[in-house]
């Protein structure tokens, strides 16, 4: 299936690995141009090398999300080198774990000016640049713990629920302007992120680290943790011209792991 893209600028962010990199090189697969956004640049240098060995255009970013002063001018950039954003997939890092009680006021703002309020200025940036195209896609990639919030990480549960609201009312603000807004989430992805959450649990609950993930994997109905590439070709259908009428959803892609409807 072709996907309509080849050509089209795509803005990732946190794209130097894990999520986003499988996200970049998905996308970058079906022919966009690739932007790889990300505050640690080694890391985003690696997924334009394979970007480029794929056969794909890429370029780097240095983009620190917790710096907002600085958006405007990165999207100018953007601009000026390949033209306007036409897929922005916002995606960002999360916050160490924690409980969703007896959390200082300055980590609450801190993580969400970086995980929430930065996605939502990045986002307006680029919107004039679709809506004069009429056409465009914005991707959120967010938590399976929006649906089923998830044991010590109350502060990434309740900041990420936030961007699933913005995103469901901003859908049906521009869905007449030809851009679509929706929301992904993972479940247990074997990515770095995952790596750290299960050592931090094997600590926590004094339990080998193979067993916890064995307990994990033992959750999921198709029996394993997910791979990236299968997380990043969603998103590249998301984007796709295929998807122009699905907009406002929340696609979980999670091996069927959350058990609710």
């Amino acid at each position: 299936m072709n996907f309509g893209i080849e050509g089209k600028v795509a803005l990732v962010t946190g794209a130097g690995g894990g999520l986003g990199g499988a996200i970049a090189l998905s996308l970058a697969k079906e022919g966009a141009r690739v932007v790889v956004a990300d505050v640690h640049q080694p890391s985003a240098q690696r997924t334009v090398q394979a970007i480029q060995e794929a056969g794909g255009q890429a370029m780097p970013l240095d983009l620190d999300l917790s710096k907002l002063d600085e958006l405007e001018a990165h999207v100018e950039t953007i601009q000026s080198s390949l033209g306007p954003v036409e897929i922005l997939v916002n995606n960002s890092g999360g916050p160490p774990p924690s409980a969703a009680s007896g959390v200082s006021s300055e980590t609450w703002e801190k993580h969400f000016r970086s995980m929430v309020l930065s996605l939502m200025r990045l986002t307006d940036l680029v919107l004039p640049g679709m809506r004069t195209q009429g056409w465009g896609r914005i991707i959120t990639s967010t938590s399976s713990g929006v649906v089923i919030p998830i044991p010590n990480l109350g502060v990434s549960n309740a900041l990420r629920l936030a961007l699933v609201g913005w995103s469901k009312t901003l859908a049906k603000e521009v869905a007449r302007d030809g851009i679509t807004a929706n929301i992904v989430l993972p479940g247990r992805i074997a990515t770095a992120r995952i790596q750290q959450l299960d050592e931090a649990r094997a600590e926590r609950e004094k339990k080998p680290l193979e067993q916890v993930i064995q307990e994990s994997t033992n959750t999921i109905p198709v029996g394993r943790y997910g791979r990236v590439q299968e997380y990043g070709d969603v998103v590249a259908f998301l984007a796709s011209t295929q998807a122009s009428y699905l907009t406002g959803s929340v696609i979980r892609i999670d091996g069927g792991l959350i058990p609710s409807i």
